[in-house]
């Protein structure tokens, strides 16, 4: 079957640039939309330019040029979006330009977290992210947009060698705050891994219109796991803090809303377990639907943090 082309929006952000490359890499004809707002940015520039040699092909359009924006979408079958935090809602943009093209054959939005599906009990004010992407949802579905959405859960660089903590990328050098009991189990991602699953799932008819959940099963751990394996492989073993749930969530009072936004993330994640207490049921998992995959597990990816 001849490989679908792709077109991704928000392709010079963290997650965008990996989809990307892993779409050139899976042999895909890759178109990356670059925007007039991307004013002076040099380091966006010059990422732009290293797909453009790398293969991809760069096209402009704007958010605010609707015609702009279909012209972009009918290059492709398949759109990939990557638009993240205040940008989510611009995605509705892209759909109205999906509509009046009438080509595209899958629809990826820009999720790859948490699934905001089972997050209507979150805390305010983080749950405005999981309310925006199901508003997007909504829209896709109710405009029958063949889609799948992906839930990719925690990416390491942003919990695995900091081993969770608030604050900082880099490990603990000799505390670490510990979540509760610090046994909840939770997912960790190798962001290049999460990438190369999503595109995987574009052309794949056994995810056509659901979920796909990356559960790679050696890298669902606990906070506790996780440490011992940096604790391992750096040989020094760190005080553990436990902080109590009320703790955690009192010290959301008068702090600024970053810090709000991520306490309120993290306690649905370590101490709800958000990410593994259901079953997926009639969804699909990754590791299972590709298991040619060979992904990184954790002791492995802190390996470069040493």
């Amino acid at each position: 079957m001849e490989k679908s082309k792709v077109l991704v929006v928000g392709g010079t952000g963290f997650i965008g640039r990996r989809i990307v490359k892993a779409s050139l890499a899976q042999g895909h004809r890759t178109f990356v939309l670059t925007r007039p707002e991307m004013g002076m940015n040099v380091d966006k520039l010059e990422l732009l330019l290293s797909f453009k040699a790398q293969g991809a092909v760069l096209v402009e359009a704007s958010m605010d040029d609707h015609q702009s924006l279909v012209a972009a979408v009918k290059l492709a079958d398949v759109v990939v979006s990557a638009m993240a935090g205040s940008q989510l809602l611009q995605q509705l943009k892209v759909l109205e330009a999906i509509k009046e093209a009438g080509n595209i054959q899958r629809f990826l939005p820009s999720e790859f977290g948490v699934d905001p599906a089972r997050m209507g009990h979150a805390l305010a004010p983080g749950r405005v992210t999981f309310d925006d992407k199901m508003v997007i949802r909504k829209a896709i579905e109710e405009a029958n947009i063949p889609h799948t959405y992906v839930s990719a859960n925690c990416l390491g660089a942003f919990f695995v060698a900091n081993l969770s903590q608030i604050g900082t990328l880099f490990p603990p050098k000799d505390k670490v705050a510990v979540y509760g009991d610090g046994n909840v189990k939770v997912v960790f991602m190798d962001e290049e891994d999460a990438a190369t699953y999503i595109i995987k799932s574009i052309d794949d008819p056994r995810t056509l219109n659901k979920t796909i959940y990356l559960r790679p099963p050696e890298n669902i751990l606990s906070q506790n796991e996780l440490i011992a394996k940096w604790e391992k492989l750096s040989g020094k073993v760190l005080e553990k803090i436990h902080i109590l749930s009320d703790e955690f969530l009192a010290s959301m009072e008068g702090a600024d809303l970053m810090h709000q936004i991520v306490v309120g993330h993290l306690h649905h994640i370590f101490y709800e377990g958000c990410l593994t207490n259901f079953d997926i049921g009639d969804d699909e998992e990754a590791s299972l639907l590709y298991p040619e995959v060979q992904y990184t597990r954790m002791d492995v990816y802190m390996e470069r943090y040493l």
